[in-house]
């Protein structure tokens, strides 16, 4: 069922499956996917009673996307999460997060952790570790060069338009497993990323993270219980971040994916969804 869900001044696409009465289970994805990302997941956990929310997080696809680069700063961001939770009617949520929602998803848990049951995140490093890596670790500097080419005005969203979205699905491809991503699924998301003023907010993600920056958290600790699934052939990020970043949960742990990339959740869906259905379920 899609609805669309007023929330911290803006209204976002959701996309839920799942048992009403069922405990509310939200889950964000990154870029430059949307809702569709989590295709192969909302199923398998609307199934174990989960009331399961998928939104286009703002900025994407079907969801606003306010004007400006200090719109999408991570406070306001994870503050989108939180109005989805009181709009449920709801106290707590389970999280899910991957990429850019995991980012929100770690910055929910250490702001908001009254609010979050368990957290969930699949390739995404706790954000001081991020920080800190990009300043000290080389070879997660070069992984992150995209970062640092979308602060560029304008020029990543056109020539991406220009050759009419070929960067964005080859860098899907190369990224992923041979056949991780069929030509069908990737028409979606040149949908998605065509809609008027989308793919300039998407970019605008990346441009807030050194021109709009959130206020740090008073605890940096994650007291949430979390999972953290790694797949190891991650192109983006280097695997050296995972543990640092559990090691700064009270409860955490970490499951590594031997044979999967940064796209774990489709390469892995069953493993992640057992991975995801079994830590939810844990007393």
């Amino acid at each position: 069922m899609h609805h669309y869900i007023a929330t911290n001044n803006i209204h976002l696409h959701v996309v839920q499956d799942g048992p009403q009465e069922g405990p509310l289970l939200i889950l964000l994805h990154g870029f430059p996917e949307f809702w569709y990302g989590w295709r192969r997941q909302i199923p398998f956990l609307a199934a174990a009673g989960y009331r399961v929310w998928a939104p286009d997080q703002r900025g994407y696809n079907l969801s606003d996307k306010p004007k400006g680069i200090a719109a999408y700063n991570l406070d306001l961001l994870a503050a989108d999460i939180m109005g989805l939770i009181d709009a449920a009617g709801e106290q707590q949520a389970y999280l899910v997060g991957h990429d850019w929602g995991g980012a929100v998803a770690w910055h929910a848990a250490a702001n908001y952790p009254e609010r979050l049951k368990k957290l969930v995140i699949l390739n995404t490093p706790h954000g001081s570790e991020m920080a800190k890596n990009l300043r000290q670790n080389r070879a997660q500097l070069r992984k992150s060069w995209y970062m640092l080419a979308f602060q560029i005005p304008w020029l990543p969203e056109m020539m991406t338009r220009r050759r009419n979205w070929r960067l964005g699905t080859e860098a899907l491809r190369k990224s992923s497993r041979p056949g991780t991503f069929s030509d069908t699924e990737l028409q979606q998301y040149r949908q998605a990323w065509s809609r008027p003023h989308a793919y300039h907010s998407m970019l605008n993600w990346y441009r807030a993270i050194f021109r709009a920056r959130s206020v740090p958290p008073a605890n940096r600790r994650i007291s949430v219980p979390t999972l953290l699934i790694w797949g190891a052939k991650d192109h983006f990020f280097e695997q050296s971040l995972a543990q640092p970043s559990i090691d700064r949960c009270d409860d955490g742990r970490l499951v590594v994916i031997e044979e999967a990339t940064h796209w774990v959740h489709h390469e892995e869906a069953e493993r992640v969804n057992e991975l995801i259905g079994a830590f939810l379920a844990e007393g």
